[in-house]
């Protein structure tokens, strides 16, 4: 079944989990146990790691070798070293570690030479691999840990940074720290546990993974080990585990959909209610399917559980896009008011990353595994998801509900009785939601907006979200046609030249000491010398001119411009500055790019460059004042779409202006409250973060608004 567009007569019954359709097959387990959060499952990883004897197989899209496991009382060591342990402690040991072999553009969020540091710096018997048979542009997404053939984990975890959290999601939790990334956000996430003959199934799938990967073939595990966690409670026992895959077209192999296929039939056929939790909302079928849902005057409920924003200043402009243009066809859908659209929302208005990947239709199915609501997770990526179905079971319906209650329950910040009886209550899950909702910690409606600007240089969905290797190789053709034009090929070449060296520099502040010595207090340092001399208020724009290039955080030299010359003298250097670095960007975009984003934007380009001119000063200065990319690529791109220069620098003055004014009489302020902490100095720094604070508030608020 490549995507449901048949419906048969077993799906017409009223089972979820059909074999060869919508599920690669059903297999028994034992135990299932559902652990949420990172405290939940790492710690229950660990103690399942100790407890192996045979064989440990772990396959991700991301492993980092300092990771620790355990944190707090009894921490564990980094992972690598634990490995190494295990497999010293127990010669009848192997463990076996298949991670993707990345794409380069991850690189500055991944652990670098990961062959180096998990592969040669363990026991022999720790054997690590890169997996890189996939389609171009794909990934291998999947999450899947086995031990000795009778347990294992699947889930939306990668044992990799910034993933760590307890359910609480505590502000100020100090064992949210991994190495290199310190106080990240709160993260939440889901990962499921079972035992017996799926687990050995699992198994089997990983051994056909590492043969594709590396030629070698692992034999079969067998030994009567139990392994399950102790502190771990089950909560069924003896069930039926759908197990559904995604694998694209490769090597010979077939395309597999059943991740696809289950969603479109579980949609389809729920009738009370679906909740999502789910990193991404692009998935253009799945959106399709639930468009047509939501249009039917009788129907199930939809509620879907994501971040109020997606990760980073690059999925925000691009997936955060497509999320936006399929809330809006959603709404449009929602002609009965059975749609509901939430973000978590925490003590301090802090954000929370829902990386969870879960479903549950009713009381009939529960859904874990890797699988995004995104396009490339249905046929481009790999992808592992486990079910359970309740096919009339009284305990299995009340133990999915039960699950689906206590998530809900943790983003309200209440507790799963109390959303179950909301739910009763109200006769409804979202009428339960909205009767619980409003607390210090709750659910806030995602918006989910994007600027006109952003949604007119995004390109389709097939572009940055490819269904699978079809749409690769169209975008290929779209892009390299096979007269191989020399004109394209000039224009591909110089936005990838300029890509390849912003690239460049960022892998120095990732990888080198670059970012740590580059700080506002370092560069005031080496500013101090010539602070006297009467040239150097122009070395010092200079200085953010090439700072800009080399892609220094222009907020640090705004600081550094305030501690050396002061707050008047430095607001007017920090100005100046930052308008010479945005001019030169603008020059180096219009000069080295120009031409070439029309031959690979299109008319995109084109509309971009029409609704800044449009919008003029306001589109320019809402740009600065929120931004969606670093400072330098902004003003390349700006100049290679052909903003006009007049309009350009009005917005950019604008946009930034009451930002470095704020900047440096904070700076100012700082400082005097370090040489003389009195009440007067405390209480001027107070009113002044305060007053700055509301008026850039004020100001982008209003942008926002005139600028569309």
């Amino acid at each position: 079944m490549t995507g449901g567009e048949n419906v048969s007569e077993r799906e017409k019954s009223g089972s979820f989990l059909i074999p060869g359709e919508t599920c690669w097959r059903v297999e028994r387990a034992a135990r299932v146990a559902v652990l949420v959060d990172g405290e939940a499952y790492f710690g229950a990883l660990a103690t399942a790691l100790e407890r192996a004897e045979r064989s440990v197989y772990m396959a991700g899209w991301d492993f980092h070798s300092g990771i620790q496991l355990r944190r707090g009382g009894d921490p564990t060591p980094g992972f690598a070293h634990l490995l190494d342990q295990l497999v010293r402690r127990r010669r009848s040991l192997r463990i076996h570690v298949l991670e993707w072999d990345f794409a380069v553009i991850y690189a500055l969020e991944r652990q670098a030479l990961p062959t180096l540091r998990m592969g040669t710096r363990t026991h022999r018997r720790v054997r690590f691999a890169l997996d890189g048979e996939h389609p171009p542009g794909g990934s291998h997404h999947q999450k899947l840990v086995v031990v000795d053939d009778r347990l294992a984990f699947c889930g939306g975890f990668d044992i990799a940074p910034c993933r760590w959290d307890t359910r609480e999601h505590a502000a100020d939790d100090p064992r949210r720290s991994d190495p290199g990334f310190s106080d990240y956000a709160p993260f939440h996430d889901v990962q499921l546990l079972v035992e017996g003959p799926v687990a050995a199934r699992l198994g089997s799938y990983f051994r056909t993974r590492w043969q594709r990967a590396t030629d070698v073939q692992l034999a079969p595990v067998s030994c009567d080990s139990d392994p399950w966690p102790e502190p771990v409670e089950p909560t069924l026992r003896d069930v039926g585990v759908g197990i559904a895959r995604t694998e694209p077209a490769w090597g010979g192999t077939p395309a597999t959909r059943e991740v696809e296929a289950l969603y479109l039939h579980t949609i389809r056929n729920a009738r009370e209610a679906l909740y999502f939790e789910n990193q991404y909302l692009t998935a253009g079928r799945v959106g399709d399917a639930l468009v047509e849902s939501l249009q039917q005057p009788k129907g199930p409920e939809v509620v879907i559980m994501a971040p109020r924003e997606c990760s980073g200043w690059l999925e925000q402009g691009t997936m955060g896009v497509l999320r936006a243009r399929l809330l809006h066809r959603l709404r449009e859908a929602d002609r009965h008011d059975r749609l509901r659209v939430y973000y978590p929302v925490l003590p301090g208005e802090r954000g929370m990353n829902v990386h969870a990947k879960v479903l549950f239709a009713d009381d009939r199915l529960m859904r874990i595994g890797s699988a995004n609501l995104a396009n490339r997770s249905m046929g481009l990526d790999t992808e592992l998801d486990l079910a359970i179905e309740s096919r009339g079971d009284p305990r299995i319906s009340a133990d999915i509900r039960r699950h689906r209650d206590d998530l809900i329950a943790e983003h309200l910040g209440a507790s799963g009785d109390a959303v179950a009886e909301a739910v009763r209550s109200a006769g409804s899950l979202i009428g339960g939601i909205e009767a619980l909702r409003g607390g210090a910690r709750t659910v806030a409606p995602l918006d989910g907006s994007v600027p006109e600007w952003l949604e007119a240089l995004v390109p389709p969905s097939q572009v940055v979200d490819p269904e699978g290797t079809e749409a690769i190789e169209e975008l290929a053709r779209s892009l390299l046609p096979e007269e191989l034009e020399p004109r394209r090929l000039r224009q591909v070449a110089k936005v990838a030249s300029v890509l390849a060296a912003l690239f460049a520099v960022g892998l120095l502040w990732r990888w080198t000491s670059l970012s740590e010595w580059v700080s506002p207090d370092r560069l005031a340092a080496l500013a101090a010398p010539i602070r006297a001399t009467p040239w150097s208020p122009f070395a010092a724009v200079g200085a953010f001119v090439v700072g800009g290039f080399a892609m220094i955080p222009v907020t640090a030299m705004i600081v550094a411009s305030s501690l050396v010359f002061g707050p008047l003298l430095g607001f007017g250097v920090a100005l100046t500055g930052s308008l010479a670095s945005a001019l030169a960007g603008y020059a180096a975009g219009r000069t080295l790019l120009d031409d070439a984003f029309d031959g690979v934007l299109g008319d995109r380009a084109d509309r971009v460059g029409a609704w800044l001119r449009r919008r003029g000063i306001a589109a320019v200065a809402a740009v600065r004042v929120v931004p969606v990319a670093p400072y330098m690529i902004v003003n390349c791109a700006a100049g290679a779409v052909r903003v006009r220069v007049r309009d350009y620098v009005a917005g950019t003055l604008v946009g930034i202006g009451p930002g470095i004014l704020v900047l440096t009489l904070l700076s100012d302020r700082l400082a005097r409250v370090v040489i003389d902490p009195s009440w007067k100095t405390v209480t001027a720094l107070v009113v002044v973060a305060l007053v700055g604070w509301l008026g850039v508030r004020a100001l982008r608020r209003r942008l926002e608004r005139s600028s569309g």
